[in-house]
């Protein structure tokens, strides 16, 4: 009788996980994708009615791009390896913010923490991300190949549709999770 609880807990876990993945890394990702895409392209509209679009813009704006989905996939990869290794991760964050009170929050269960070899390294990794977008963003700036707003605003629309679509067909949408029948 325990396994059938257990395995119930854990199913309610990983699909909590799921809504958590959904609403605050995929939901986010499309729209700050979206966003920084439209920002980048026009942009570079701008500086082809300028008259200052070369083919340097065209390499150095797709390099940034590049550079933002390979960032975008490596932070997805850390993800995944996040939900198959430490489920209720992604499960307790989702509790934690279903929780509108102060005081829940303080008795409910504490945080699951993440024990993996290379913890330590991970908020470094994120910070020599960003700084590479910024200092190659500026770079490109500086070489006069783009302008501001494309130079800042490329890498990070590949680094947020790099995250959506590398997580899709991992995380079902609702829909079809109600008509599998799970």
């Amino acid at each position: 009788m325990a396994k059938v609880i257990t395995t119930k807990r854990l199913e309610g876990g990983i699909d909590k996980a799921h809504d958590y993945i959904r609403t605050h890394i995929l939901f986010p990702s499309s729209l700050l994708g979206l966003i920084a895409m439209v920002v980048g392209v026009l942009g570079l509209l701008y500086q082809l009615i300028m008259g200052t679009y070369r083919w340097e813009t065209f390499t150095f704006s797709s390099g940034l791009l590049l550079l933002g989905v390979i960032v975008g996939w490596g932070v997805t990869k850390y993800q995944k390896f996040i939900l198959r290794e430490y489920p209720t991760f992604f499960s307790s964050r989702m509790r934690t913010g279903a929780q509108r009170s102060f005081r829940k929050m303080k008795k409910s269960t504490p945080e699951v923490s993440i024990d993996h070899r290379g913890r330590g390294l991970i908020p470094f990794l994120y910070l020599l991300g960003i700084a590479t977008f910024v200092g190659l963003s500026v770079a490109c700036i500086y070489s006069g190949a783009l302008d501001g707003l494309p130079a800042f605003a490329l890498p990070w629309a590949g680094f947020f549709w790099a995250k959506m679509f590398f997580w899709k067909g991992v995380i079902a949408p609702p829909s079809k999770i109600k008509k599998s029948g799970k």
